[in-house]
């Protein structure tokens, strides 16, 4: 499904209910069953560094396929290469599985919106690198990171703030539902 039509389902998803909560993953991405062959990571909700807020509204969670857990492996990796802590790879991975849901998306012709690449949907109109940059997750990732560190106080916000101030969404708070997966992501594979 393409990001314009994401985008759309999402934001009538989001009227649906009040305070501007998003129902979840869009139909392509809806199976909410437990990954097979994993067992799901307890985190700490409040005080804990990966998600010191807790959540905000309903959480969507997919399964991840071989692609997209490398995607997500290489989120981490280029957390580490930048010296931020997990919250940050958090930050990234909740952002990316908002955008393209750690698949890194080439050109879609008629279906892209605008000319978003990648995995966090980054488009080179408007400087975020080349089409091969952005479409290589290490750079993807360290030029998302940039524009976080450039944020005062990512560290105390609420995620889909953080990831909104650098994404700049027509859909700033659908980050949210991401978070308690990004957080279980980053909290299996950090230490890998």
């Amino acid at each position: 499904m393409n990001t314009m039509l994401r985008k759309s389902v999402l934001g009538i998803a989001g009227l649906a209910f009040t305070g501007g909560v998003f129902a979840g993953p869009i139909a392509a991405h809806a199976d909410a069953r437990p990954v097979e062959g994993t067992k799901p990571v307890a985190v700490a909700v409040q005080g804990d560094k990966l998600i010191p807020h807790g959540v905000q509204g309903a959480q969507s969670k997919i399964d991840l396929n071989d692609e997209q857990t490398a995607n997500a492996k290489a989120i981490i990796a280029a957390t580490k290469k930048a010296g931020l802590p997990e919250r940050a790879a958090v930050i990234s991975i909740a952002t990316s599985l908002q955008e393209s849901k750690l698949e890194n998306l080439g050109h879609l012709g008629d279906r892209n919106d605008h000319d978003s690449l990648g995995l966090f949907q980054q488009r080179p109109s408007s400087g975020w690198g080349t089409p091969e940059q952005i479409t290589d997750p290490e750079y993807s990732t360290l030029a998302f990171l940039k524009g976080l560190k450039q944020v005062d106080g990512w560290q105390d916000m609420p995620l889909t703030e953080a990831a909104q101030t650098v994404q700049v969404s027509a859909y700033p708070d659908a980050y949210a539902q991401w978070e308690q997966q990004a957080a279980d992501i980053v909290a299996h594979n950090w230490n890998s």
